[in-house]
Order: C-alpha cells, then structure tokens, then sequence
C-alpha cells in the first residue's frame, strides 16, 4: 500500500482524539440499567463503555486505513462554548452533579466521577474537528468520542448522552460563515438532540435514520416520526425516516438514494455532518437493524458524493453508538473507507453476509416520500 506520504492532502481523514475520554465509567448491570437483581451470577458492562472506543482507536492505529489517518489531539471545550447549543441551567445542572460526584439523568445514563471531564473532551474535541475544515487544513475529519451526544439535547440529557458533540461543532459552523449544514443521523436511534435544537431552523436539515423506536420516556419525548418536521421558519427541516426493523444494507442503500440524496440536493449545503453510529449493525446488542460493512460502506461514499458537490468536500464525521466491541470497529472502518472512496475494501468483513427482506423497507420508504413531497414544501417537485 502506498505511504501516507503519497497520498493527497484531501483524501486524508484528520482524526480528532484524547485519550482522557475512557475516563468515563459507565458501571456493570443488566445491560445499561446498572440494575443487580441480586440473582446473577455475572453482570456485564453497560453497552457504552471505554473498550468499544479504544477498539475504534486501536483500528485506525493499525487497520489497513492507517496511512489515510492523520492524528489530532482534542481538548475540552469550555463553558463558554456550550452554550451555544445548552442552557446555562442545564450546564449548571451538569457542573452541580460533577461536584456531588455522580447523578442519574435516566434509567440508562449516568455521570459518574471522570464523566463530566470526558464530556468536555468530547465537546471540545468534537469542536476542533470542525474548527480543522472551518479553517481550512482539511476537509475530511473524524472526532472519535465518548459520551456520545445525539440525544443530547439543549436542556436534557438522554441515551448516555450529556452534552450533544454535532450539535456543537454544527453551531460553530453557522457561527463561523457556513450558510446551510446538513447533519445526516445514522445512529440506530433518532437523532433527538440535533432535532430538538435546530426545531425552528431553515438553515440546518437534520435527517435521521432509525429504527421505529418512538418515545421511551420524558427524557426522549420525541417519537422520531415522519411528521415531526420542524416548527416556524423550521418546518420541513427536520426529516425523519423511521425505517422497520430489520432493514439491511439494500434498504439502507434505497433510502439514500430515495430520500437522502434528494434532500440534501434540494437543500444545497456548504457543510456536511455525518452524525455515525455504528449500532444499526446486524449484530448490535442496542440495535434491531441489519447493517453490514459494506452497508456503512456505501453509506460513506454516498456521503463523499454529497460532500465532493455541496460542500467543497467537506465532512465532518462524529462518533455515536456503536456497542458490539469488535464489529464496531469494523463498521466503523468501512464508513471511512466509503468516504474516502476507495476503489476496493481495506477489510474484509469477519461476520458477512445476514440474510435481509428489502421488499418490506421498500414499501415503508416509498410511503415516506410520499408523504414528505405532499408535506414538506422544499421537496415538493424533488
């Protein structure tokens, strides 16, 4: 394989890391309950914990896509910074909880001590990855974080999440010139906290891709419909795309090409951020999705089409889910190897093929468009 040397300056991924982020501890239960009923024998780490990210970071260290990587430390962000998205009684909220050592924002989301110092690194590392293309030094970067943040939203925590990373570095973006940013959401959960805070703007299209979850409570009161379009001058921004369970890589692929990509054609962004979370895998313990690495594959490289004809080229890529410790990794691989746009993949996939019914999607796809080209009034002769 060529060196990295060789290899031009706008095919490189700028990778955006700290290591003081594994700090988090997240506690062992029932899965991410942090429950002991008290009658098993062993109980397992909550799904998001330190080792999914280190084999992340262990992957790009030494997987093939390693002369495609240059390295970035990250930085906590300041208080200052988070307020571009959070309310000062929400930061404060977070602060007092750090102070008392712990607290429980949710049945599955906990700060523990170390954790409010993570989310700051994730917060500001997420915010130097966006900063990097603002400025001009790279048009493709990765923040590699945890907590993750997109069900963060401005006054809520949710979903493991304390403080939302995209919707940070998107605000940064409006902030420093960009006119219209796309944040495209393909966690297996709804994106709630992007959605949430950009609710009432034109100049920012949240789309995500999920499975049919609906609410789970007051701290995720958003269902994740096709009818939670936005409000105000933000009607019709907001683009939801609830897909069955069990959708794989070819009904993935349909609702790219279906709903995505018109979209974002219509909306003309001047920067692309791929919220990327690797729980929509066919093997996910949080997920019910079908996903292969060639799913995330061609993900990415529909995104590198997008970015290349929009937006100059420029992606910012933010980590999210992702809790199968290995196949994760691999995942995660193939979706920057799709946005690199390799001709031939770098890895091959260790689990392969899960058999899918791309019929049913299809269906449930099809009544989406139609649904938003009746509704939505900037898609309407897309």
């Amino acid at each position: 394989m060529a060196s990295a040397e060789v290899i031009p300056a706008d095919n490189l991924i700028h990778v955006f890391w700290h290591e003081g982020m594994l700090k988090h501890d997240t506690g062992i239960g029932v899965h991410s309950k942090g429950i002991d009923p008290g009658f098993l024998d062993i109980l397992e780490k909550h799904p998001e914990n330190a080792d999914r990210v280190r084999n992340m970071y262990s992957i790009l260290k030494r997987g093939p896509i390693l002369p495609f990587i240059s390295w970035h430390q990250g930085r906590p962000a300041l208080i200052s910074e988070l307020l571009s998205f959070h309310t000062q009684e929400y930061v404060n909220e977070l602060i007092e909880a750090d102070r008392n050592g712990e607290k429980k924002f949710s049945g599955t989301t906990f700060l523990n001590p170390g954790s409010w110092d993570a989310a700051l690194l994730a917060a500001g590392t997420t915010l130097s990855a966006m900063k990097h293309i603002i400025d001009g030094h790279g048009k493709v970067a990765y923040a590699l974080v945890r907590p993750p943040g997109h069900h963060a939203q401005p006054a809520q925590a949710d979903g493991y999440c304390f403080l939302n990373n995209a919707g940070l570095a998107v605000q940064l973006a409006l902030n420093s010139g960009c006119r219209k940013v796309v944040v495209l959401d393909i966690d297996v959960h709804y994106g709630n906290g992007a959605g949430e805070g950009f609710y009432h703007s034109d100049k920012v299209l949240t789309i995500s891709l999920h499975m049919n979850h609906g609410s789970w409570g007051p701290s995720h009161p958003q269902g994740g419909t096709i009818d939670e379009l936005g409000e105000g001058e933000g009607f019709g921004y907001n683009l939801n795309i609830p897909l069955p369970n069990g959708t794989g890589d070819k009904g993935y692929g349909y609702a790219m090409q279906h709903l995505v990509v018109p979209a974002i054609e219509k909306f003309e962004p001047d920067m692309m951020v791929l919220v990327a979370g690797q729980d929509s895998s066919a093997f996910d313990p949080n997920g019910r999705q079908c996903l292969t690495m060639e799913g995330y594959r061609e993900i990415g490289r529909t995104i590198r089409g997008m970015a290349d004809k929009y937006s100059n080229g420029r992606v910012l890529i933010v980590q999210e889910g992702g809790y199968h410790v290995t196949y994760a990794a691999y995942c995660l691989h193939a979706t920057l190897e799709g946005v690199l746009n390799v001709s031939e993949p770098l890895l091959s996939d260790p689990l392969a093929y899960y058999p899918e019914d791309e019929s049913f999607p299809t269906k449930v796809i099809e009544a989406i468009k139609k649904y938003q080209k009746e509704v939505v009034p900037f898609l309407k002769d897309a």
